[in-house]
């Protein structure tokens, strides 16, 4: 399996490539007021509106840093209503892939608590890297805000 591999800070991290649909540069958003800082914003590609948000800004509190390496990746990702909507991933040093076999992953051993999205680490290279799990990346009361109108069709 094909993971595009992505940095937070000093730690490396993996999204399954087969979550992705595309990867974009970054690219300016429009600011969502009300939400959580760790949201960048709205992006419309391809005519749709797209809620994008730092992951580093998410996992650390401290954002994403604007370089040649940071991307946007849009993903499909279903809200706990059932919808089927688009997000975007912005993600530091976006750079590299790595195939290998899922189950080389493990449990890490730690109760992650609200990160429910950080899932099992693979060592690779005399370094520990973990999987992100996107449909976990967002609690309900996000969910609503982001994607409300799809959500009152």
């Amino acid at each position: 399996m094909l993971f595009l591999l992505f940095r937070i800070g000093e730690d490396r991290y993996a999204l399954d490539a087969a979550q992705i649909d595309i990867v974009l540069p970054l690219a300016p958003c429009k600011q969502i007021p009300g939400a959580p800082a760790w949201v960048a914003g709205l992006l419309v590609h391809q005519g749709r509106h797209v809620p994008v948000i730092d992951i580093s800004m998410l996992a650390t509190g401290i954002p994403c840093v604007r370089r040649l390496s940071t991307r946007i990746v849009l993903v499909p990702y279903q809200t706990a209503a059932g919808e089927h909507q688009m997000l975007g991933l912005q993600i530091e040093h976006a750079t590299a892939t790595l195939r290998c076999n899922p189950d080389d992953f493990t449990a890490s051993g730690i109760d992650h608590g609200n990160a429910r999205y950080l899932g099992p680490v693979l060592q690779h290279e005399g370094s520990l890297i973990q999987r992100i799990t996107v449909k976990d990346l967002l609690g309900q009361d996000v969910q609503k805000l982001l994607f409300s109108e799809a959500l009152q069709v």
